[in-house]
């Protein structure tokens, strides 16, 4: 039974992991799980860790991304996600909903769900989309401020702590990169600045920051989408791919919901779907019988 009805890894086990991940001298490469079984099969394929997005969370309940979820429906996805992988997941939090407090409750929280670390932002809450125009940033100050409470509450010292700013498109790359050392000062782990355009962007801030720098390669959005080993040569740390399977879900989805309103049968789109066989290997469908069978055969001995 083991590994089956849940992970194996523990909590703690996982943040170790992430942040040994992070002392390697390989980039960490965390696609986006939309759900727990896709977080299974990001393990499967060999990655290094689980990424939760908000977007993504807030496109799944038919919301835009503007910081109207809350932290109960945050936190309980990402404890289904990583309850089911042994891989460290990285949850998006926001500006940590709410002030000061509540983002070193929402700290709590998240290490009660079994997460490895999370991210913070310096956005005006409510917040926006890092790859549209119209953002705020509040002041370094603040966000410090933020940070520091998240840092105080954390009781595993292993919880990755990532400090994202989305100062570059709003202030320049300049004050981006003071603020991310402001941040690394404050007890950041792990820095994230959104929206960098190119190449030498990303080469400029890892020049000038020493702390551990995580890329975000999300498409359609501000950022060239760069190749991890070109990242890793560059020297950042850890890279996300937030909305990536959401995307190819929904495009799927979309075109064989279509194909089937034409044509009055999914008969013509069977090579394109996932086989009732594999979804039952990813699911390990056979240990759960033998499981069943086990228990269902067991007969208890005399003495006790």
């Amino acid at each position: 039974m083991t590994g089956l009805l849940a992970a194996t890894t523990s909590a703690a086990d996982k943040r170790a992991a992430f942040r040994a991940g992070l002392a390697s001298d390989r980039i960490q490469r965390f696609p986006g799980a939309f759900n727990p079984l896709v977080a299974k099969l990001i393990q499967e394929i060999g990655f290094e860790g689980v990424y939760v997005s908000g977007a993504v969370l807030s496109a799944d309940l038919g919301l835009p991304d503007i910081g109207l979820t809350t932290l109960t429906e945050v936190a309980g996805r990402g404890q289904q996600i990583a309850r089911v992988t042994d891989l460290p997941v990285l949850i998006d939090a926001d500006t940590g909903f709410g002030e000061p407090m509540s983002a070193a409750r929402t700290v709590t929280i998240l290490e009660d769900a079994g997460i490895a670390g999370c991210h913070l932002e310096d956005q005006v809450n409510p917040k926006r989309c890092g790859h549209l125009d119209g953002k705020a940033v509040v002041p370094a100050e603040e966000m410090v401020r933020r940070l520091r409470a998240a840092v105080s509450a954390r009781r595993d010292p292993n919880f990755v702590i990532c400090a994202r700013t989305d100062a570059a498109g709003i202030e320049g790359i300049d004050a981006a990169i003071e603020r991310a050392k402001a941040y690394a000062d404050a007890g950041a782990d792990l820095i994230f600045t959104e929206a960098l355009h190119t190449v030498p962007d990303f080469e400029k801030f890892r020049a000038a920051v020493s702390a551990p720098l995580l890329a975000n390669m999300t498409e359609f959005g501000k950022s060239e989408l760069v190749p991890a080993s070109t990242l890793e040569k560059i020297g950042y740390d850890a890279v996300i791919y937030p909305v990536t399977t959401l995307r190819l879900a929904m495009f799927a989805a979309e075109v064989g919901l279509r194909e089937i309103h034409s044509a009055g049968t999914q008969s013509g789109l069977l090579d394109r779907m996932q086989h009732r066989s594999r979804l039952y290997e990813l699911l390990q469908y056979e240990r759960y019988n033998e499981f069943d069978s086990d228990i269902f055969n067991f007969t208890p001995g005399r003495n006790r």
